[in-house]
């Protein structure tokens, strides 16, 4: 195979990652190329490593080397309260706050009706298996405050209500530095039904 053949190949494979355009794809592989074979093969190792050990926790969905994630299995964490959100990467910005101490249950999506995900695609059916077998008190939903997400959580509050467990959503509103003028209608409409008192 061609020197070009092979580039081209890197760079189309590269490209297919998200947030990768042309032009970071031809970064990348430059670099690569000019990296030592030692760094390449970190680089192999650590992708080749991931995709053979991490799966998803079979409580909450989040990503696990074990059957459960390190949060399912930590004794200390409020086993009363469940966080859902969209996706994985979304646990580990909740986490990174340090605000909460809870369990989480990860749906691996949101209902969008546009790319044919409906609540059957999601894991809702299992968060509602774990609502019927954990003492479950609170549900916060804690989707993005997009279309696709307020649809989601209108649903799940609207299935989780009857069970007689507290449903809540995450307060969205103003950023801290924002001006109002350059906040939208929703982001400033979410901030004064938000409100607090002082």
């Amino acid at each position: 195979m061609s020197a070009n053949r092979s580039l081209q190949i890197l760079l189309d494979e590269l490209g297919r990652l998200p947030g990768i355009g042309p032009k970071s794809a031809q970064r990348i592989a430059y670099h690569l190329l000019e990296a030592d074979a030692e760094e390449a093969r970190r680089l192999s190792d650590a992708i080749r490593m991931v995709k053979e050990q991490v799966h998803f926790c079979s409580r909450c969905f989040n990503y696990a080397t074990a059957d459960e994630c390190s949060i399912c299995m930590d004794p200390s964490r409020d086993a009363e309260r469940i966080c859902v959100v969209g996706e994985p990467r979304d646990v580990t910005a909740i986490e990174r706050t340090g605000s909460y101490h809870g369990l989480y249950h990860v749906l691996g999506g949101v209902i969008s009706p546009m790319d044919k995900i409906g609540p059957e695609q999601l894991h809702v059916r299992e968060l509602l298996q774990r609502l019927g077998t954990e003492d479950v008190h609170e549900v916060i939903l804690a989707t993005n405050p997009n279309i696709e997400g307020e649809a989601t959580a209108s649903y799940l509050a609207r299935t989780i209500k009857p069970l007689g467990v507290e449903v809540s959503r995450l307060a969205s509103g103003l950023p801290v530095g924002g001006d109002l003028e350059y906040a939208d209608e929703l982001t400033l409409g979410r901030a004064i039904e938000a409100r607090r008192a002082v």
